[in-house]
């Protein structure tokens, strides 16, 4: 077991540069574990008693994260993980003052606002290049090169071309606009960091410590775990309740891939086969209500809607994501002949259900808190309030009685982990805000929006193709936070102007910087299953394209027929909308179940290529919510499905 974990520690660290942090000791990790603890205190401060002023509750945030980073990661991979150099005490050191400015100088800064002075303008550029190197360090070069890129193109705008030409922005003014107001590195995608996303990550850990995520394996093992292909189908289970733990695609495929990978190879599935199950049932928990991923938050935010409103959005195409997975890995084991596990091997799940029910109290408040209408920044709070119970009812069954030094001491090293978790998100967010910056006090948004639709013609077709390429190059280098950050500014505002609704915009950009994760060339979940699995990360990379296919196909599908997402027609009554939309939803299913059967190539016995061809194409048609559609794919998926009735019991002619 100790080896496992080592080898998952091994691949976290190589495929998720957030794990690949220094192991320090001594008065280092001391000051490091005080300042994490601090910044989780704040931020459970805040959640109580309010938020303050906008700039005094971000900077602190931004401050932290960045003392963090500079203490904990190292400047090059490779380079000596037990010291901290004497550069890294000063970008700390230094990180803490750009953070103290904003508090010691607030009100100032405030009655001079836009009138700024050249110790501003000083502070202001240090704090953009700390923020730039935090970034490469904790998030990757891949958007420091952007960042940068926006930030020569806000000095140099009056030699761009086209469109994309300005008058050009003095350093003093670039600078300033980015760290002393609000709409640069301290806008809106801090903002949601600083409140919604460092509580709900705190709340993830605060899940992880009550043993939930092993319960909800269980769980799944003992459900799926002796049916035809039962690993695989169990995998797919508890990745999908993983996510609401991990808002991290590569930590997520680790975690559970650790245990479920294995279990795959061993009841027949290839290995390459076995490590994409993983990969993309673990990319798709950021997709899955209740807590989706970070992007969700931010969402919220750009759209102008709450967070319930874009998780019930939500359901139906996470529905279908986890659908398309789940009947590939069933078509898959009937054609290979897998069976599951014996009964022994398995869990009881009504014995965890009646010993462990508890446990899924969390979830189950921050779903009542959200649907009731609170903050999201309040579910997580009561969510983190829950978890702490579980953990009481713990000590209780376990000793009789809540042994106050155990509890705290699990409660402490809750609140240090939750701030490291945080740190990433927190440089991704920051980073993105410097390019949401420039787009803003240059212009470009509007711009480019234009420039957009103009490229594609004036229609939705090319545009979204167009929103596609660019979300998936971006996914390759850029998180899933950045992404959808960039994404919102740029793509999602030419697909509004084109008349999609604001919410399937979203979503279709917040799923294509998902969905990168296991998109080649680059497919990093892909990789970290392939690294568990033993298997070629390309191929890996590939079988999980294949897997997730209704990440590709579904938003498109979505923006042109909006009752997926819960949108409810203009002059349409709400009994006659539900309606609509269970029946969208349930010929949905049918046909991600099609293309599923046409992508493995077995249904009732194994397809023809013409018959692969007219199943895929039949998936696609039921998923378009269209009565005519629908009409059309029930009819050929009958004759399919009577032609292979005929069919079974013959020798294979194939």
């Amino acid at each position: 077991m100790q080896q496992k974990s080592s080898a998952g520690a091994e691949i976290l660290e190589q495929f998720d540069r957030e794990s690949a942090y220094r192991r320090l000791e001594g008065p280092v990790a001391k000051t490091i574990f005080c300042i994490a603890l601090a910044w989780s205190l704040f931020q459970l401060y805040t959640a109580f008693f309010g938020t303050f002023p906008s700039t005094l509750q971000r900077a602190p945030h931004v401050g932290a994260a960045l003392t963090l980073i500079f203490l904990l990661y190292p400047a090059r991979r490779g380079q000596s993980a037990s010291f901290v150099p004497l550069h890294d005490y000063f970008l700390a050191l230094c990180s803490v003052g750009v953070c103290l400015y904003h508090v010691i100088f607030y009100e100032e800064l405030y009655m001079r606002s836009g009138m700024y002075s050249d110790m501003d303008a000083a502070v202001s550029i240090l704090a953009v290049l700390l923020v730039l190197e935090a970034a490469r360090r904790v998030v990757g070069p891949a958007i420091v090169v952007l960042a940068s890129f926006f930030l020569f193109y806000a000095y140099f705008g009056a030699y761009f071309p086209g469109f994309m030409a300005h008058r050009g922005l003095s350093i003093k003014r670039i600078a300033t606009f980015e760290w002393i107001g609000t709409e640069g590195i301290l806008g809106t995608p801090v903002y949601v960091s600083s409140t919604f996303i460092f509580l709900f990550l705190l709340f993830a850990v605060f899940l992880k410590k009550s043993g939930i995520g092993d319960w909800m394996t269980g769980l799944a093992m003992g459900a799926c775990g002796g049916s035809v292909g039962g690993p695989a189908k169990a995998a797919v289970v508890a990745s999908a309740l993983q996510g609401t733990i991990s808002g991290s695609s590569v930590a997520n495929t680790v975690g559970t891939g650790s245990v479920t990978i294995p279990l795959m190879k061993s009841a027949g599935y290839r290995k390459e086969f076995a490590g994409a199950v993983e990969a993309a049932a673990s990319t798709g928990g950021q997709l899955m209500p209740p807590v989706m991923g970070a992007a969700a938050f931010i969402m919220t935010e750009y759209i102008g809607c709450s967070y319930a409103t874009i998780a019930l959005a939500a359901c139906v195409p996470a529905m279908l994501y986890f659908v398309g997975i789940f009947t590939n890995v069933h078509f898959e084991a009937l054609k290979h002949n897998l069976h599951g596990l014996p009964k022994s091997q398995l869990p009881n799940c009504r014995e965890l259900l009646r010993k462990n029910w508890y446990m899924i109290a969390p979830v189950v408040a921050i779903v009542i808190m959200l649907s009731i209408g609170y903050t999201p920044m309040r579910a997580a709070l009561f969510g983190i309030f829950a978890a702490v119970a579980v953990w009481i009812i713990e000590f209780l069954r376990d000793a009789g009685r809540v042994e106050v030094t155990k509890f705290l001491a699990r409660f402490i090293l809750a609140l240090e982990e939750g701030a490291r978790s945080a740190v990433g998100v927190a440089a991704a967010c920051a980073c993105a805000g410097i390019i949401v910056g420039v787009i803003t006090l240059s212009g470009l948004g509007l711009k480019m929006a234009g420039g957009i639709v103009g490229l594609a013609g004036g229609h939705l077709l090319p545009t979204m193709i167009l929103t596609v390429l660019c979300s998936i190059l971006l996914g390759m280098g850029v998180p899933t936070t950045a992404n959808y950050i960039i994404q919102a500014t740029i793509s999602a505002p030419a697909m509004i102007q084109l008349g999609v609704e604001p919410i399937a915009a979203h979503l279709f950009v917040f799923y294509f910087g998902i969905v990168a994760d296991i998109t080649p060339p680059v497919a990093l979940a892909a990789f970290a299953g392939a690294g568990i699995a033993g298997s070629n990360p390309l191929k890996t990379g590939f079988e999980a394209f294949r897997l997730g296919i209704a990440a590709y196909l579904v938003p498109f599908i979505f923006v042109l027929n909006p009752v997926l997402v819960m949108v409810q027609p203009e002059g349409t009554g709400t009994a006659f909308f539900i309606l609509l939309a269970l029946k969208a939803a349930g010929t949905a299913v049918v046909g991600m179940v099609c293309i599923a059967i046409g992508l493995t190539g077995y249904f009732r016995v194994r397809c023809r290529p013409w018959e692969r061809i007219l199943l895929t194409a039949t998936g696609i048609l039921l998923i378009d919510p269209d009565t005519l559609t629908d009409l059309a794919g029930a009819s050929i998926l009958a004759v399919i499905f009577i032609l292979q009735k005929r069919r079974m019991g013959r020798p294979a002619q194939e």
